[in-house]
């Protein structure tokens, strides 16, 4: 076996039980991979120096072609409703036939870190079948300093084989894709799929299912922090505008998807960014842009111009869910450290399909505690496989498919960080007003922007307040910047009756969902109900 890169020679690929390879690239940097990625015809080179390229069939996570191995770990700490099980017997086929079919085949192989908090991180090795997933994985993780390599010993390992075909009869899953996670044997295989964030998200379900033991809070959201010291914290699903919304250039980026929450503050789980890039403009999201023209992004499922190399932001004809990856240190604003302060601020966003929710409200913790544990948004085009426009859903805890354990004990967790630091709670709705999707409009980032920063300055508390009689919720009656109408959403719909119809409608969905959650709160979260 060939082997190039600088790692750790006590603890190779036979440590992870990959046997008979042509060859293995240990962390190889950006020129690097670019070549093997270039000559492999994997990619394109984009003007401006970014790396082009299509994950085929699968432009989304495959959430239902998951597994979780249920064993003694894992029996009585994982939330079974809501992650699939796969028996111990089962993986240890998956894998044999992983080495098996990895036999042979030049492999990439990248040692990170997840979690920039040094008490908390993981150390990880990611093997992957293509150039680009490693440069992928390389930008999206933490990466160890050069001298730190020929030390590293991993405690987890991923490997990503999308060439690998899984079969339904012989490995008790659902089709030719498969991501098993394994907890005993500190294993993720990944295959049947070249969605490179797979790989990222399995890592962010392993520190989901470790912290809360320790007392840390893992959390789907991006942060950043004013001068001042004052943390924010922005909850919410893919197209609810976590990325978009923290970047805020008055602001520090601590990272834009992924963070836990400790005795010391908030720490980014990542090294990088995975931004949205559908309709990206350089006017309105300049920092998020200029990630596109640089040299160690990578581009997916974008349509490039074949003579000016160009990408064009506005042809979603691949899919909705086209994306750019690129390091943090690619945002001029961001974190050298990955840490802040406790957060002043919580914002939980949602892409409110129904039209009916303001565009900022006020929450008790209680209220804060129900919303987080309901996580109502949209399901926005291509972020799933088959979801090919904006459908209403309720994801606890804003990424139930990421989420190992029992809703309950995150939503606790958060409740307890919330009454001890004393934190703000807002709910923001970046989705539809005028009516529901399909007949009204998005909501203006302008108006998000300039009520999120009255939030985050201290600002917004300090104005007049009305109480939203369907939900609840103290909505704020002016804001300078902001068209009063659009405070009041009822306002903004032509047919009033429909409004209603719509406000009652979903506030039904609300307590019909949280049915689930009542054994498990107490009466004050209870109350924190929309009126049906």
């Amino acid at each position: 076996m060939k082997q190039f890169g600088t790692w750790n020679e006590n603890h190779g690929a036979d440590q992870s039980g990959l046997r008979n390879l042509d060859s293995v690239y240990w962390n190889l940097r950006e020129p690097q991979l670019y070549e093997e990625s270039l000559q492999r015809n994997e990619s394109q080179l984009v003007a401006g120096g970014a790396l082009a390229v299509d994950t085929g069939e699968h432009t989304g996570r495959s959430p239902k072609d998951k597994f979780v191995v249920r064993d003694a770990i894992t029996e009585d700490a994982c939330w079974w409703d809501n992650n699939k099980p796969m028996s111990p017997a089962d993986f240890d086929v998956l894998y044999e036939d992983f080495m098996a079919h990895a036999e042979g085949k030049e492999l990439f192989a990248q040692d990170l870190y997840g979690g920039a908090a040094e008490a908390y991180r993981l150390p990880t090795r990611v093997f992957t079948e293509y150039a680009w997933h490693s440069t992928f994985i390389r930008n999206l993780m933490i990466r160890p300093q050069l001298e730190e390599l020929a030390g590293f010993t991993p405690e987890w390992t991923v490997i990503d084989l999308p060439s690998f075909v899984a079969n339904p009869e012989r490995h008790n899953c659902r089709s030719q894709t498969v991501i098993a996670v394994n907890f005993t044997r500190k294993m993720v295989l990944i295959g049947g799929t070249s969605y490179a964030g797979e790989m990222k998200k399995s890592v962010f379900s392993i520190l989901n299912f470790l912290l809360p033991p320790q007392g840390v809070m893992p959390m789907h959201c991006s942060a950043n922090v004013g001068d001042a010291g004052d943390s924010a914290i922005f909850f919410g699903l893919s197209g609810t505008g976590k990325t978009t919304l923290s970047a805020d250039p008055s602001r520090t980026l601590v990272g834009d998807d992924e963070h836990g929450w400790g005795a010391d503050g908030l720490f980014n789980f990542e090294g990088g960014c995975y931004a949205k890039t559908v309709n990206l403009s350089k006017e309105a999201e300049p920092e998020i842009y200029s990630t596109t023209e640089r040299f160690g992004t990578i581009l997916e499922n974008m349509v490039i111009d074949p003579v000016t190399r160009l990408p064009d932001f506005e042809d979603s004809s691949k899919t909705e869910n086209m994306r750019c990856a690129y390091p943090i240190h690619f945002i001029p604003n961001a974190s050298d450290t990955g840490l802040a302060p406790h957060p002043k601020n919580i914002i939980m966003l949602t892409a409110d399909a129904f039209g009916v929710l303001p565009p900022i409200s006020h929450m008790s913790p209680e209220q804060a505690m129900y919303h987080f544990l309901s996580g109502y948004t949209a399901k926005v085009a291509g972020t799933e496989k088959g979801v090919t426009e904006p459908e209403a859903t309720f994801s606890t805890c804003f990424g139930a498919a990421f989420m190992p354990r029992h809703p309950s004990e995150y939503g606790n967790l958060l409740r307890e960080l919330i009454a001890k630091h004393e934190v703000n709670c807002w709910l923001v709705n970046t989705g539809w007003t005028g009516g529901p999707y399909g007949v009204g409009n998005r909501m203006p980032i302008k108006a998000t922007r300039a009520l999120l920063s009255a939030a985050l300055d201290g600002s917004l508390k300090n104005m007049d307040f009305r109480m939203d009689e369907t939900f609840g919720l103290e909505v704020p009656v002016s804001v300078p910047g902001v068209d009063d109408a659009l405070l009041t959403p009822r306002d903004t719909w032509a047919d009033k009756d429909a409004y209603d119809a719509q406000a009652a409608k979903l506030a039904g969905m609300f307590v019909e969902n949280f049915k689930i959650f009542e054994a498990h709160v107490d009466d004050s979260v209870k109350a924190a109900a929309p009126k049906a």
